[in-house]
């Protein structure tokens, strides 16, 4: 049967926007190095028009350097189509990718929706409020033994705030006549005059006068001590 009708040709697969963008960059080198070499061989057509005197020498380079500038404009013209075929696949390339990037996005959507509503179905709001009212009631119940164990046993329940207030009067009024704003228990103690405490006679100052009769008295006011008479 292939004898016959012959085997079907395979078919290449179509050139990407890629491959072509790169096969189109490629013509466009090689014409823009095509061009730089015209311009180098005008160059020296240039300086030997300036070389050259006007006649039929002259003539001859003229017509050389204007079919080099022919070439020269053609080739121009091939490099503008070239670089306006990339600029357009650069286009469809960048437009090719976004929706690239917009299916990338979709999907990636799509997956976290579906699981975001498989977690929503583990979760309940009713659940949630129940949990609240709970925390908030195991929270007051805290609160209730913090305070039932902060009580104070030495503080009586039936304080009279009346007595309490004159109490706190009379200490207000205490305080406003002390020195300076100095409380009582701040300032210094004052030393006691113990002399004054005790009465005691005050020290002699001077010799003290010898009383009357024949016993001999010392400097300080005291009997003397007789001396031992030294018999020899």
């Amino acid at each position: 049967m292939r004898r016959v009708f012959g085997a079907k040709k395979q078919t290449e697969p179509p050139p990407s926007i890629q491959d072509a963008s790169d096969r189109i960059n490629k013509r466009g080198d090689t014409v823009e190095e095509k061009i730089k070499k015209l311009d180098v061989e005008l160059a020296s057509y240039k300086e030997q028009l300036k070389k050259t005197r006007p006649g039929p020498a002259q003539e001859a380079v003229k017509a050389r350097a204007m079919r080099v500038l022919k070439q020269k404009r053609m080739y121009e013209g091939q490099r503008d189509m070239l670089f306006n075929q990339t600029y357009n696949l650069d286009q469809v390339s960048f437009a090719a990718e976004g929706i690239k990037d917009a299916q990338q996005t979709m999907s990636a959507l799509k997956s976290a929706n579906k699981d975001l509503k498989g977690m929503m179905k583990t979760v309940k709001i009713q659940d949630i409020d129940n949990l609240q009212d709970e925390m908030m009631d195991l929270m007051d119940v805290s609160n209730e033994i913090q305070e039932s164990l902060g009580r104070s046993y030495s503080v009586p329940d039936d304080i009279d705030e009346d007595e309490l207030l004159g109490e706190l009067d009379a200490l207000e009024a205490d305080m406003d006549t002390e020195v300076e704003g100095v409380p009582s228990y701040l300032q210094p103690d004052k030393e006691p005059d113990l002399n004054a405490e005790l009465s005691l006679p005050s020290a002699p100052t001077g010799h003290a006068p010898m009383p009357a009769g024949n016993q001999a008295y010392d400097e300080l006011g005291l009997p003397a001590v007789p001396r031992a008479s030294i018999r020899g």
